[in-house]
């Protein structure tokens, strides 16, 4: 189902600032009501014609740590644009020694560790109360159709490298990496990877109805192996450069076929929010939670 609408955002992370190689359209920074993006965004057209809307999770200089990052800002200007599925990707240690540094890893699971200073939900001080379905945190059908859409990517790309599916990434605060000690509980809970970026992207991406998926590169061994080193910065940097291509080779290969897939893939959320509500939202007139979900909420 080829497109001219803004239908798909890429939000990308540490090492991936741009997509590359496509066809720029134009740029928008849209003021929400929660202000503005972390990034103006960037709508740039496949060589289909279909376009994508791309924003820096950090800043167009990595200048947002993570936990200043203005999320809701950043997922309600995609759903302004049209966007129903977001594709993040995100740079993550690796908590098992079989996930290397260099794999990409489609997690399907979230452990929140956060420190509950991140704005979480759409619904502060609004007077209404929405209880979000979060059990799949990542858009099941879209995970599904992800693994294959990535894994041709790679073999397509030809470097050799590994794609795992199905695992759980540990979101912590940051911007300091773990300790030994954390990194060693994170793995005793059944964690395999360890980020500081993926919530509250998703909670907010499944109030707003927009189906959402994250592509982790795994970067490092973050401080779970006895006898080595912790990870740092630089370790980083160096793995995210070397990935730099295959990443945007990826990105672009997967929104590629994703803007031709069925409507239906694009629009698997929506209508999830429809019993989320305590109280009926018809009465509910609200600016903000209209800007984010008009087909509940009308402005006063």
């Amino acid at each position: 189902m080829a497109t001219d609408k803004v239908l798909v955002g890429v939000i990308g992370g540490s090492g991936l600032y741009n997509l590359g190689n496509l066809t720029f359209v134009r740029e928008v920074n849209p003021e929400t009501p929660w202000g503005f993006p972390s990034s103006p965004i960037v709508i740039s057209a496949l060589p289909s014609g279909a376009q994508v809307a791309f924003v820096a999770r950090h800043g167009s200089g990595h200048t947002i740590s993570p936990t200043a990052i203005p999320v809701r800002a950043n997922i309600a200007a995609l759903k302004s644009l049209g966007v129903r599925t977001i594709i993040a990707f995100s740079a993550v240690g690796s908590l098992r020694e079989e996930i290397a540094p260099g794999h990409f890893v489609l997690p399907s699971q979230i452990i929140d560790r956060t420190k509950g200073i991140r704005a979480t939900t759409f619904f502060d001080d609004t007077g209404l109360v929405a209880h979000t379905g979060f059990s799949d945190p990542y858009s099941p059908r879209l995970g599904a159709w992800l693994a294959d859409a990535v894994q041709q990517a790679l073999d397509d790309e030809g470097s050799g490298v590994k794609l795992w599916t199905g695992k759980t990434l540990v979101v912590m605060e940051g911007p300091q990496f773990s300790t030994r000690a954390e990194s060693l509980m994170y793995r005793q809970w059944g964690g395999d990877l360890i980020g500081m970026t993926a919530l509250p992207e998703a909670k907010l991406a499944r109030e707003a109805e927009i189906s959402f998926a994250l592509i982790a590169t795994s970067t490092d061994y973050d401080a779970w192996r006895p006898h080595e080193a912790g990870v740092t910065a630089a370790e980083v940097g160096a793995i995210l450069k070397k990935n730099a291509d295959v990443s945007r080779h990826v990105a672009a290969h997967v929104i590629e076929r994703l803007l031709v897939a069925d409507e239906a893939l694009l629009a698997e959320e929506v209508g999830s929010m429809q019993f989320a509500f305590m109280a009926p939202p018809a009465a509910h007139k609200n600016k903000a939670l209209a800007y984010i979900l008009p087909e509940y909420f009308e402005a006063p």
